[in-house]
C-alpha cells in the first residue's frame, strides 16, 4: 500500500477560512487558474500571490519556494501572477461583505480618508488608497486603490442608507456630496469656504452665497450653528455648518500657516483668508437637534483615528513599498494582494480576539496593533509551512533562484588573480 504523505496542520488554514467559499470556483471564473502544471490548484496559486504580495517575496523567492517543494519553476513563470488581478479583487470584495449590500437604514458612523503610495525612488504619488473604516470598531470597511490621477470622492465607496461619514476638505464637492445626502447618507465634512460655496435665503426667499467672514463676525467669537443649503444642479440640501473659533494660541498658529501658504505660491495672503482659518468650520446634514455644535466639534476630532488604521497598514503590512513598476499588472496585483492580506488579517484578529478588542464606544485597554502582528506572523508561519523543502528538489531550488543569463556576468576574479592562486598552490603557499 501506498504510503500517504503527512497532512500539514498549516495556520494558512485560518486565512482560508475568512475568504468566500467559493474562492477556488472564482479563479476558474476569473481565468486565474485555468490547469494544473506547475502550480497544482488555486490554493497553491493563493499561496503564491500571498508569498509575492502579503510576505513581500521577490518573483524569483516565490519560485524558489515551489522549486524546493515539487521542482523547477522559473521567475518568468511567476510572473503570470499578473493575471491573478480580477480573482484578488473580487476576493477583497467577498471578505469586505461589498457583494451583498443591504441597506438597513440604521445609524452607522463611517470615516474616510485617502493615503499615497509611491513607487521605489519615487518623490511623488504613484497611487492612491481610498480607504473607509467603521468608527465604532475601527476596523476596515473597504479600500479602493486608484492611480494618482484620481482624486478624493464619495464614488469611491459602497456606502448605505443611514451611513455617517466624517470627511475632511478633499471632499468638498457638491457633486458627490449632493447625490449620497439624497440617497439617504449623511455628511459631518470639515468645510473649506474657499473651495466649495453654500448658500442662504434671503428675504425673498432667494438663494444668496453666503460671504463667511460677516456671517461669522457676526457670532463674535463665540461658537454658533448656522442653517445653510448645499447646491448641485437642481438639488438643494438643507444642512447646518457648525462654527468653532480656534483658542488664541492655535488662532495664531493658523494665521502663521495661512501665510505661509500664500507666501510659498508667491502671494500675500488677504485678510479674510487668514481670519477664516482662526475658525473650524463643521458642514452636516445630520439636524442640530441630533447633533449639536459641541458634539459635532467632539465627533470630527476622532476622526483622526483613520491615520492610526493607515499608519498601521503601512508600518506593519508595509503597504506602501511598492515593489513593481507603475501601471504594471504586477503592481496593482501587489496592492491589492497586500490589502487582503490585511482585511484578513484583521478579521482573524477580531475573531480570534473578540474579548480583547474593545470597541469605541466604551473603555478601550489596548490597541489592535501587536494583536494583528501577532496574526500576521501566525499566517506568514503557515505560509511557510505550505513549501516545505525537500531534499530531492535542491538543485531545481538553486535553478529557480539562480540570476538570469544576461550580458555583464556576475563578477568573479580575474584570470591574473587565478594565476597567482594556482601558482601559490603548486608551491605550497596557498591556504585557499
Amino acid at each position: 500500500m501506498k504510503k500517504q504523505p503527512p497532512h500539514i496542520d498549516t495556520r494558512f488554514e485560518q486565512f482560508v477560512q475568512e475568504l468566500p467559499e467559493d474562492y477556488q470556483q472564482q479563479a476558474y471564473e476569473f481565468k486565474a487558474f485555468t490547469r494544473a502544471r506547475k502550480i497544482r490548484s488555486p490554493l497553491q496559486l493563493l499561496q503564491l500571490v500571498m508569498l509575492y504580495c502579503g510576505l513581500d517575496f521577490s518573483l524569483r523567492s516565490c519560485a524558489g519556494e515551489v522549486a524546493h517543494l515539487q521542482g523547477y519553476l522559473s521567475d518568468t513563470a511567476v510572473k503570470r501572477l499578473a493575471a491573478c488581478v480580477p480573482w484578488v479583487k473580487s476576493l477583497l470584495s467577498g471578505v469586505f461583505g461589498l457583494h451583498q449590500v443591504v441597506d438597513s437604514g440604521s445609524l452607522s458612523f463611517v470615516i474616510i480618508d485617502g493615503s499615497t503610495v509611491q513607487e521605489p525612488g519615487a518623490t511623488e504619488t504613484t497611487y492612491r488608497l481610498h480607504i473607509a473604516i467603521d468608527l465604532i470598531s475601527l476596523t476596515l470597511r473597504q479600500v479602493e486603490v486608484s492611480t494618482d490621477k484620481i482624486g478624493e470622492s464619495l464614488d469611491h465607496y459602497v456606502l448605505e442608507s443611514g451611513d455617517v461619514v466624517l470627511i475632511d476638505r478633499g471632499y468638498n464637492q457638491p457633486k458627490s456630496l449632493v447625490p449620497f445626502i439624497d440617497r439617504g447618507g449623511d455628511i459631518v465634512l470639515r468645510y473649506n469656504a474657499h473651495s466649495m460655496n453654500l448658500y442662504a435665503l434671503d428675504d425673498h426667499g432667494k438663494l444668496i452665497k453666503i460671504d463667511w467672514e460677516t456671517k461669522l463676525q457676526r457670532l463674535g467669537k463665540q461658537a454658533g450653528a448656522i442653517p445653510v443649503y448645499l447646491c448641485h444642479d437642481t438639488k438643494r440640501i438643507a444642512c447646518t455648518v457648525h462654527a468653532v473659533p480656534l483658542p488664541a494660541e492655535k488662532a495664531a498658529q493658523a494665521r502663521r500657516k495661512a501665510k505661509l501658504r500664500a507666501q510659498n505660491k508667491g502671494r500675500t495672503a488677504q485678510e479674510k483668508t487668514l481670519y477664516l482659518s482662526e475658525w473650524v468650520l463643521i458642514l452636516t446634514s445630520v439636524p442640530v437637534e441630533l447633533l449639536s455644535t459641541e458634539t459635532a466639534a467632539a465627533l470630527y476630532r476622532v476622526r483622526w483615528q483613520v491615520e492610526l488604521v493607515i499608519k498601521r497598514l503601512k508600518s506593519l503590512l508595509a503597504i506602501n513599498q511598492l515593489r513593481a513598476r507603475k501601471d504594471s499588472q504586477l503592481a496593482e496585483l501587489y496592492l491589492q494582494g497586500k490589502l487582503l492580506y490585511a482585511v484578513v488579517t484583521e478579521k482573524i484578529a477580531q475573531r480570534c480576539f473578540t474579548k480583547a478588542l474593545t470597541k469605541m464606544d466604551g473603555p478601550r485597554a489596548l490597541t489592535p496593533w501587536r494583536l494583528y502582528k501577532t496574526i500576521a506572523e501566525d499566517i506568514k508561519s503557515g505560509l511557510n509551512a505550505c513549501f516545505p523543502k525537500q531534499e530531492r528538489f535542491q538543485r531545481d531550488y538553486l535553478k529557480s533562484v539562480s540570476e538570469r543569463p544576461r550580458k555583464r556576468s556576475l563578477q568573479s576574479l580575474p584570470e591574473p588573480i587565478l594565476g597567482m592562486i594556482r601558482q601559490c598552490r603548486e608551491l605550497g603557499v596557498s591556504r585557499v
